[in-house]
Parts: structure tokens; C-alpha cells; sequence
């Protein structure tokens, strides 16, 4: 079985998150990448416009993560949409529309870095994100929202779920 190189390593990734213990524990799980850290709007959006990153992990509560997730489509930076109280079928549309390459709880914040070493490599192939998060988390959307989630929009996801990207 071949080893994934790790799209990690050397990479340069922002972190926005209002509670300090979720960034800690981010840059702790992506050790191999340099991490700048931001507990709110104001400081995020400098960083954005700043500095380049190769990545973003945006909190939609608290930090005003979608306003940020705009700002990093329109500066080519791929963002992922990491939430606990806005895990909702809402905000997941919202996150997809808006440009985001990825949706996750933060209860998956333990395999942080096999998930967006993953989704680097997706991206970085030009493969859709969305197809490996909904097949890696699908059934955790599931759990969270109902079995029958997709039915209270049944437009958007058919026509998201023929290519996985709108």
C-alpha cells in the first residue's frame, strides 16, 4: 500500500476560531504545517489580506466564518468551514455556495490532519472535496441532521449531488 505524501508539510494555513482552546488544539494536530492563529473577524480579514495561505479553517459562529470565507474565495485561498453550533443543513448550503472546499464538526477535530491532508491532495488534483467529505462524513450529516435532511431542499442537493459542486 503506498503512503500519501503529506500536503502539509511546509504549508501555510489560518486558523479562525473565537475559543483559544480549538486553536491550540489545531495547531497541535497540524504540527507539520505553520499555523497563524485568529480569535476574531477584524484580525482574520487583515490576515487574509496580508499574507497568502494555503489553506483557511474558518468557525462560522463568533467570527462571522462566511463573511471570511468570501474573503478567502476572493483571494484563491481554499477554506474549510470548521463549526460546533452552527452544524446545520443552512449553513452547510450556505458554505457550498459561498465557495468552501469542505464542512466539518469540530467533533472531528481529532483527525484534523488526515482529513484535510485528503482534501489538499483532492484539491490539489482537481478533484471535488465535497464527493470525499459527504462519502468520508456523509453518515455523520446524517446523524446530525435526520436521514431524510436533503428532502427540506430537494433542488440544491439533486442538482449538487449529479457533480458535487454548484
Amino acid at each position: 500500500m503506498t503512503k500519501i505524501d503529506s500536503f502539509l508539510k511546509g504549508r501555510h494555513i489560518l486558523a479562525v476560531d473565537d475559543e483559544w482552546d480549538v486553536l491550540e488544539t489545531i495547531q497541535e494536530i497540524l504540527d507539520e504545517a505553520k499555523i497563524d492563529v485568529a480569535q476574531d473577524y477584524e484580525t482574520a480579514s487583515k490576515k487574509i489580506l496580508q499574507t497568502h495561505y494555503d489553506l483557511a479553517i474558518l468557525d462560522i459562529m463568533g467570527v462571522n466564518g462566511i463573511k471570511l470565507l468570501e474573503e478567502c474565495v476572493q483571494k484563491g485561498i481554499p477554506a474549510i468551514m470548521l463549526t460546533a453550533n452552527a452544524m446545520n443543513p443552512e449553513s452547510l448550503i450556505e458554505s457550498i455556495k459561498k465557495g468552501a472546499i469542505s464542512y466539518l464538526s469540530k467533533e472531528h477535530l481529532s483527525v484534523l490532519d488526515s482529513l484535510i491532508n485528503e482534501l489538499l491532495n483532492k484539491h490539489k488534483q482537481g478533484r471535488s472535496t465535497w464527493k470525499f467529505s459527504f462519502e468520508k462524513l456523509g453518515t455523520s450529516f446524517n446523524k446530525r441532521f435526520g436521514n431524510n435532511w436533503k428532502d427540506d431542499d430537494k433542488e440544491f442537493w439533486d442538482k449538487f449531488d449529479k457533480n458535487y459542486y454548484i
